[in-house]
């Protein structure tokens, strides 16, 4: 697979560590199935489904930010629906140096906005600009547990669980 089809999910990887050690300073999203849907710089999108509640809303911050280490992690709030992070973590031997712009309701909708810069490169990538779109579906539906990922080809994961054991279908 090409590096840059990795871009989304390196930039929501990132996204998703910053919020880790800056949980307390944004709001938790709304327990439910939330559609979080990401594009690459070439518009190549990617969308899945997740089932969270706030536990595992905490919980899945704290496992992103894992084997991630910040050197500069500042969270503006701008407005009540504008969150700002700037930050510079070191990815394995890469220093990704970021801005995530959070705008919208962790109730119902929001989007982010990230831009970073990789010295040197992460996956052949030196800089990268992604969004991540989301919003609450409704409750999560029979059968699914706080945790659970639905990818586009139906596989469901859940970030919860263990090492080792196989997703759901």
């Amino acid at each position: 697979m090409p590096a840059p089809r990795f871009a989304p999910l390196v930039a929501a990887a990132l996204a998703l560590a910053t919020l880790a050690a800056n949980a307390a300073d944004l709001p938790r999203r709304k327990s439910g199935l939330w559609e979080i849907a990401t594009a690459n710089q070439q518009g190549q999108p990617f969308a899945a489904q997740m089932c969270v509640d706030q536990k595992t809303d905490d919980l899945t911050r704290q496992l992103a930010g894992v084997g991630v280490t910040c050197s500069k992690q500042n969270v503006r709030r701008e407005s009540a629906t504008r969150y700002v992070i700037d930050s510079v973590c070191q990815f394995g031997e890469s220093t990704a140096t970021s801005r995530a712009v959070f705008t919208g309701s962790f109730e119902s909708k929001y989007d982010v906005d990230i831009t970073a810069k990789y010295v040197p490169p992460m996956m052949g990538i030196s800089e990268g600009r992604s969004t991540i779109n989301a919003r609450w579906i409704s409750a999560c539906k029979p059968g699914q547990r706080p945790g659970d990922i639905i990818l586009p080809n139906g596989m469901t994961m859940n970030v919860l669980q263990p090492q080792g054991q196989a997703p759901k279908r």
